[in-house]
């Protein structure tokens, strides 16, 4: 989702992004360009789910639009089946085509965590999403997902979060903008990313994204992904 971030207010226009047929078409390519070790991060969040999750596990993946976590947790584990949940009926879409033979073992519903099963699942996932939700629905999708888990199973983030000080907060956003650079994107494109994720992205400081998870009911949030301005943590209901 982070390499579309240029394309308008994002708050306001996210829905309508993810149903661009081009955005869509070109999105696979996308997260593994424009998030620092994006492959390498889905596959410890498979590792940490697997820590609790028994081998014919069923877990809710928010935001699975796309399905390339769904394809990396497909892989990772073969007797885990999943929901998958996103607004974007196109993304799913995408997400049965990503999917391909492992299609059978994910059900994909149209909407957001209200439109989820209430489970009771093994695991649980939210990966680059919560950057475009606010503060108060952050706590809410995160109190959500905690009453459809069971006890003391994880529940894995990621997404956008530094620091919140005037000077530290734009040098890692600088930094990003550098990644992209390096990542083959032109650099008025990278600068124009930068700008987009500063002005329409809800990026919280690590202590309050950490704050979210235990008022919902999480215990021992963790980190286990750093990406310079993307953060990862492991919590358990």
């Amino acid at each position: 989702m982070i390499g579309s971030i240029q394309q308008g207010n994002i708050m306001t226009g996210i829905q309508d992004m993810f149903s661009d047929p081009q955005m869509v078409a070109n999105y696979t390519d996308g997260p593994p360009r424009f998030v620092p070790g994006y492959n390498a991060m889905l596959s410890m969040a498979a590792i940490l789910l697997a820590e609790r999750a028994r081998d014919d596990a069923r877990i809710l993946v928010l935001g699975a639009g796309g399905g390339l976590e769904l394809k990396a947790f497909a892989q990772a584990q073969h007797g885990w089946s999943f929901d998958g949940v996103d607004p974007s009926a196109p993304m799913l879409g995408l997400a049965r085509q990503t999917l391909g033979s492992l299609a059978p073992r994910a059900r994909l519903h149209q909407g957001y965590i209200d439109d989820a099963p209430d489970g009771p699942f093994d695991g649980a996932s939210c990966l680059l999403i919560l950057h475009f939700i606010d503060v108060a629905e952050r706590r809410r999708i995160a109190s959500e997902v905690h009453r459809r888990l069971k006890p003391r199973a994880p529940f894995v983030v990621a997404h956008l979060s530094a620091p919140d000080g005037d000077e530290e907060r734009p040098l890692w956003l600088s930094r990003y903008s550098a990644f992209l650079a390096a990542s083959g994107v032109e650099p008025d494109k990278a600068a124009a990313a930068r700008d987009a994720v500063t002005n329409h992205l809800n990026i919280l400081a690590p202590a309050q994204d950490e704050a979210i998870l235990r008022e919902a009911g999480f215990s021992d949030p963790t980190l286990f992904y750093t990406g310079f301005a993307f953060r990862g943590w492991v919590a358990y209901a």
